[in-house]
């Protein structure tokens, strides 16, 4: 699994178009919690979980650092079983 960094994070509520309250209800947790994440701030390793899976959930995709940057992108949708 690869574990979002602030500037992902960032982007991700960009490419979905949330606010930080948005993210803060999805993920449940307080909007001071997400700004302090975006700031680079260090939080508990379970609050970045519920952060990420909130936008994987949401449809973003996490790209690890392979020589250009992590960055995100819009996940593909499953197909239908």
């Amino acid at each position: 699994m690869i574990h979002m960094n602030a500037a992902q994070c960032k982007m991700a509520r960009a490419a979905l178009g949330l606010g930080v309250r948005d993210l803060a209800n999805q993920a449940a947790v307080s909007t001071q919690t997400v700004t302090r994440f975006e700031r680079g701030e260090a939080l508990k390793a379970a609050t970045v979980e519920r952060l990420q899976a909130a936008l994987e959930t949401a449809g973003i995709e996490f790209i690890p650092e392979n020589g250009g940057g992590a960055g995100v992108r819009f996940s593909k949708p499953s197909a239908p079983e």
